[in-house]
């Protein structure tokens, strides 16, 4: 079986086809969302999702969340006393998502499509893949995020030739993808975005209010403090999206701090973002070379996109309101699953056709003559960014210096005019005959495909001699050997049962909320947790049942849900 996994910065979830239609697969809680959160045990237990967001509220050193961000990057998270890279934290939320599958599906699931962001360079789409594979899921397809949006919006459309801008914005980043329908073949113009944007960024603003305005210091707070004022901020915004204005009230130092934030007072703080937003919607655009009015619908993805100030700007931007008739949340999950059908060749879409780009410029470094002197350190486009793939290109380049015997073809992936600005995917030399400046020419041919893999064969053009290079989705800074190691390692943690999520759940809201009353409330609330606990010690499945639904009761209605 092969599901669909939109990997997110705040939630994660999976989809599949049955034969007719995508579905959203309901996690162990019988939610949809599950968020990208993962907390470590006091006995060494591992935690995903809302038992982990809820224990790391009072227990903030050991959990850690939006660690997409940092996919590709050799940043370790410390939980308590283990360190974990940014793609083995995701393998602990691919893991859940896979165990959820087969509970709900009753079978085995081995593989998966994962969806990440468009503006996902080389290094953190290999990540994600490592992820995968750390998770026991085989991970042959990587889908961009805004292309599965489009595909369960296409699919959908009856019109015979539409043109849509995917305006995807999540938890931390922000992508824009222009694709054309016709027919059955969906091509993605143009790709833009940036990996450092995203829903959590407006949370970050109401945070910096709150503080301003009520004369906080957030360097001086401490874990819990700034624990408890995130959730706070997050409810905050959440409010600002049902109603004009929204109270945010948390206890620092020991005093109950309040602020009263307005919308515009929240639209005005937050210019800076969408000076942010709109830069890459202007390049997509621009690359695709078309007018907005070129466009026949905009599509908003992710869960920041339900916000009225995001749903104003893309108003204001494309001069009409954007289409918001599929779930932000769960669009790019139901278009990974329709991938996943398409990979399989599965009755009913099999004949749609999916063109995707390269998101970014693929070159090497070379020496250039400015006019006075010549100058390395130069970097040579041989695959623009926005090209439809698979795509093959050949490039000719000539001996630099008299007498050269090596030619070093750096792999860049980037759009800087610099080459040590870009991001360095590997290299190759090759032996040349030596011979005057420029005598000696090598032919450079570099061809991607949908998987995102990338051939590089380098012919010396006098001798005949090739030399050839993939570079796949291996994570690069791991050798194979450490890479084995680790997964037999993060194979032996001890995962948190899935029967006993609702009740390490419900006792860790429970904790957070006994700490935060007074009195008669705590004092009752002290009563229901301990007749509770006593139900766990029993072991009695029909008591522990009552026990958790009437001590959910009570958090409901003293306003702790």
């Amino acid at each position: 079986m092969i599901i669909g996994i939109d990997l997110g910065t705040t939630n994660s979830l999976a989809a599949y086809y049955d034969g007719k239609k995508a579905h959203i697969i309901p996690n162990r809680l019988g939610e949809h969302l599950t968020p990208s959160v993962v907390s470590v045990d006091d006995d060494g237990t591992v935690l995903v999702g809302k038992t982990a967001l809820a224990r790391g509220l009072r227990h903030p050193l050991t959990a850690a969340a939006v660690f997409k961000r940092s996919m590709g990057t050799d940043r370790e998270y410390n939980l308590c006393g283990k360190k974990f890279r940014a793609e083995e934290l995701s393998s602990f939320v691919l893991r859940s998502l896979k165990e959820d599958a087969e509970a709900y599906l009753k079978c085995k699931v081995e593989e998966a499509v994962i969806s990440v962001p468009a503006y996902f360079n080389d290094r953190q789409r290999k990540a994600t893949k490592r992820a995968g594979e750390l998770a026991g899921l085989k991970v042959e397809r990587i889908v961009n995020e805004p292309t599965a949006a489009a595909v369960a919006h296409g699919l959908l459309d009856k019109r015979e030739r539409s043109r849509y801008l995917i305006f995807d914005l999540g938890g931390g980043t922000f992508d824009v993808s222009i694709l054309e329908r016709t027919g059955l073949i969906i091509e993605v113009r143009s790709v833009a975005g940036d990996n450092f944007l995203g829903g959590e960024n407006f949370t970050d603003i109401v945070e910096q209010l709150f503080c301003i305005r009520c004369g906080v210091d957030f360097s001086s707070l401490t874990g819990e403090e700034r624990a408890q004022l995130r959730e706070r901020a997050e409810a905050c915004k959440k409010a600002l999206s049902a109603s004009n204005a929204a109270v945010l009230e948390c206890k620092v130092g020991g005093t109950s701090k309040a602020l009263r934030l307005t919308e515009k007072m929240y639209e005005e703080a937050c210019e800076p973002l969408f000076e942010r937003l709109m830069r890459p919607v202007e390049r997509s655009l621009r690359d695709a070379g078309i007018r907005t009015s070129d466009i026949s619908e905009i599509v908003l993805v992710g869960g920041a996109t339900k916000a009225p100030v995001v749903r104003k700007l893309a108003a204001r931007m494309f001069g009409r309101l954007p289409n918001v008739d599929v779930n932000p949340d769960e669009v790019v999950a139901i278009g990974a699953a329709l991938q996943s059908a398409i990979k399989q060749r599965a009755e009913g879409i099999r004949e749609v056709i999916l063109t995707d780009v390269c998101p970014f410029t693929l070159g090497t470094e070379v020496v250039s003559n400015n006019g006075y002197f010549e100058e390395s350190g130069h970097f040579m486009p041989i695959i623009e960014r926005n090209t439809v793939i698979p795509v093959s290109r050949t490039q000719t380049f000539w001996t630099a210096g008299d007498n050269q015997t090596m030619v070093r073809v750096e792999v860049l992936q980037g759009e800087s005019r610099m080459a040590k600005n870009n991001l360095l995917l590997g290299e190759l030399r090759v032996p040349v005959p030596p011979r005057p400046r420029g005598e000696e020419s090598i032919d450079v041919t570099y061809t991607y495909d949908v998987n995102s893999l990338l051939e590089i064969i380098v012919k010396v053009n006098s001798t005949g001699l090739t030399k050839k290079m993939i570079i796949r989705g291996e994570d690069s800074t791991l050798t194979e050997e450490q890479a084995q190691k680790r997964m037999e390692e993060l194979s032996y943690l001890k995962i948190s049962p899935r029967e006993q999520e609702e009740n390490k759940l419900t006792l860790y809201r429970a904790d957070l909320a006994y700490e935060e009353c007074t009195g008669d409330e705590r004092r009752i609330l002290g009563g229901y947790i301990d007749a509770f606990e006593g139900a766990l010690a029993r072991g009695k499945k029909e008591d522990v049942d009552r026990r958790r639904e009437e001590l959910n009761e009570l958090l409901s209605s003293l306003g702790r849900e």
